[in-house]
């Protein structure tokens, strides 16, 4: 809660926060509109395959021409870990790509805020590692939802609260597991032409609906938090927000949970469609147990929606503002020499797993596309299995029939293992596959 005096600090010291920013699409041009507004934090490079777009980005979030003209706008990846450079924030969605621009800035001896929930659920626990080493700070970006409720997780331990279950909601039928980019903006109700004219990316927006982005977030959240991934995947149950001590507990107690300690997300909708009462489509949540019954007297008298036996309460953030609040991440690596929420374990991995029954020599087209959705697996049974990971799962060739709903395996694809980011997953799972 010091961070804005810190930053002040450093502006009147004559050294503002100066951030390099990899990937200048939504999340990106949601930070750079904050960027005016913060002084003592400066943007003098933004990296992007087309840095005529990212400086047009720029005047739409309300860079003016002087602004513009002071920062350099790049294709090179290198130009983001210049001297003059406190933090690198990787915002491309690439997972391949992320990975490399993390190892650079982790070389190069700057923060790195990985916005990129993609890589960091393929290469994550071994990345933060590898940062811890070199003496920086390696970060899950604030105002996306993994971060947001590391934060709740943490301080609900910090206080001495048990986490019964963590995570966040979103809009969630079982149909929307086989949407693909053909069908997608329907469940959005928009028509085509109103999504392009948008400048929406109908593969990225499906990966949102067909469970994908979802199984993510929730292995970044087991993997930061240390809490469980579900045995069969994400259960999604349609739940609001005073409900979530109700649902959101073990079954034992009259909830949905196998067990207590787990990741979870809750949708939005009734399964007949009907929208469910105060939903938590935009928020995340945290569901807590009293260690006492003092404690449980206190949820009581303090207003906390409890279950019926008053001993399981709920904290939530109904909204998260994406890039907006990225400068929480970016000042806290800097300032505090702290993250917003890092993988130390491999408890969560994203399998790959076939949309429609799937042919020997199809080419794979990875999150969100026309092939295969990424479900959340415990690690152990992915690794068991030889699943092949959501984040690889992209312009590989398969050798094997797939069925509709099976996992697709390392075995069933043709790859590289000279290949960058194949390499660095496999030396994660070696280096942290027996914790697993």
């Amino acid at each position: 809660m010091n961070l804005y005096r810190l930053l002040q600090a450093r502006r009147e010291a004559g050294k503002p926060v100066r951030v390099a920013l990899i990937g200048a699409g939504k999340f990106g041009s949601m930070f750079l509109s904050q960027v005016p507004h913060t002084p003592g934090m400066e943007v003098p490079v933004i990296v992007d395959l087309s840095p005529d777009r990212a400086k047009e980005a720029c005047r739409a979030v309300g860079w003016d021409d002087s602004l513009i003209a002071k920062t350099k706008f790049t294709d090179d990846g290198s130009a983001a870990t210049g001297s003059n450079i406190d933090c690198v924030v990787e915002a491309t969605g690439n997972p391949a790509v992320g990975i490399k621009h993390a190892r650079q800035a982790i070389k190069a001896g700057k923060h790195i805020v990985m916005v990129n929930v993609e890589a960091d659920v393929l290469a994550g626990p071994l990345l933060a590692e590898e940062a811890r080493s070199a003496g920086v700070v390696y970060s899950l970006a604030y105002g996306d939802q993994p971060a947001l409720t590391a934060e709740i997780v943490d301080w609900a331990r910090a206080t001495g609260f048990n986490v019964v279950a963590a995570g966040k909601g979103t809009k969630y039928l079982p149909i929307y597991h086989d949407v693909t980019p053909e069908g997608v903006w329907a469940h959005y109700g928009l028509t085509a032409q109103e999504a392009k004219a948008a400048g929406m990316n109908p593969q990225m927006f499906n990966s949102f609906l067909d469970g994908t982005k979802s199984s993510i977030e929730m292995a970044a959240i087991a993997n930061a938090t240390g809490l469980d991934v579900p045995s069969n995947g994400l259960a999604f149950p349609p739940c609001g927000v005073d409900d979530l001590p109700h649902i959101m507990r073990p079954r034992q107690m009259g909830g949905v949970l196998e067990k207590s300690g787990l990741v979870e997300v809750v949708s939005s909708l009734e399964r007949d469609s009907r929208p469910v009462f105060r939903d938590l489509r935009w928020g995340v949540y945290a569901v807590l147990e009293a260690p006492n019954d003092y404690a449980a007297a206190c949820f009581k008298q303090y207003g906390l929606k409890t279950d019926s036996s008053g001993r399981y309460a709920a904290m939530y953030k109904p909204y998260h503002l994406i890039g907006l609040e990225l400068n929480i991440s970016i000042l806290s690596a800097v300032l505090r020499n702290e993250a917003t929420g890092q993988p130390y374990e491999f408890r969560g991995d994203v399998a790959a797993v076939a949309k429609r029954p799937l042919r020997a020599g199809e080419m794979l087209d990875g999150e969100g596309g026309f092939t295969v959705w990424g479900k959340l697996m415990p690690a152990a049974e992915s690794l068991h299995e030889g699943a092949l990971p959501i984040g690889l799962a992209h312009k590989l060739k398969l050798k094997n029939d797939i069925a509709h709903g099976d996992v697709v395996r390392w075995a069933d694809v043709e790859f590289n293992d000279k290949d960058d980011a194949i390499a660095t997953r496999r030396l994660m799972e070696k280096t942290f596959g027996s914790a697993a």
